[in-house]
């Protein structure tokens, strides 16, 4: 029979809490990067645009030890933030939030930048003749046009958040309530004698929640296209 324990509600719903949080927290920064990737052109483009996709490429447990190093409590953003406002980010789930943004990232600039490129300009230079100014031809014209890629985008990066393991492992460790989420409770359970029925139910939550968050990013992603070209 299907029945979860408590335990593994628990390292569900810390997933679902910290892909939604590392999405949220995201969002105003992948706008503002794709933004640029999309609408200028300067001197260092391509290096940014290599930095924002490099925990891509990047092995997940390389990106985490790195989040260790910087923004550990010995680390100079770390240690920072926690004397000045008192954020802590290893081995909370405030870190875990942190390495699943930065592993979601790339895909949620990336499907927001192809929005901002597929809109024509024209209706956003219309807008600037009628006196608008550039925030508000954002706000009015070009982020309306681009909705459904950038829900599509949002929605890529809360499926790779929530599947997250190497990155969030590595940095935030594996403490239950704390930072075990489903991917951590899945590894923990395959090493404990009799723990494959429990690891088996989490992979098969897993795998629904993340066909769900595939579907959902596919239909906004047609949305788009019957948006820009009139199918």
């Amino acid at each position: 029979m299907f029945e979860l324990t408590p335990d593994e509600w628990t390292a569900i719903a810390l997933s679902l809490r910290i892909a939604i949080v590392a999405t949220f927290v995201s969002l105003p920064f992948g706008l503002a990067a794709a933004w640029v990737l999309a609408r200028k052109d300067f001197w260092g483009k391509a290096l940014l645009d290599g930095i924002i996709h490099l925990p891509l490429v990047l092995p997940p447990v390389v990106t985490g030890y790195l989040l260790l190093i910087w923004f550990g409590r010995r680390g100079p953003i770390g240690s920072f933030l926690e004397q000045t406002t008192g954020i802590v980010f290893s081995f909370r789930w405030t870190g875990a939030v942190l390495a699943c943004g930065v592993m979601g990232f790339p895909l949620l600039v990336r499907a927001i930048r192809l929005s901002f490129e597929a809109i024509d300009k024209r209706l956003q230079d219309a807008a600037s003749t009628l006196g608008a100014n550039g925030f508000w031809v954002f706000l009015t014209v070009t982020l309306p046009l681009a909705l459904p890629g950038v829900i599509a985008g949002m929605v890529l990066c809360f499926a790779k958040a929530l599947g997250e393991f190497g990155a969030t492992i590595t940095f935030v460790s594996n403490i239950p309530g704390e930072t075990r989420t489903i991917s951590a409770a899945i590894y923990t359970l395959t090493q404990v004698p009799g723990g494959d029925a429990a690891a088996m139910r989490l992979v098969v939550v897993a795998i629904v929640l993340a066909l769900a968050a595939l579907v959902v990013s596919e239909y906004f992603a047609r949305r788009a296209g019957m948006r820009y070209h009139g199918e």
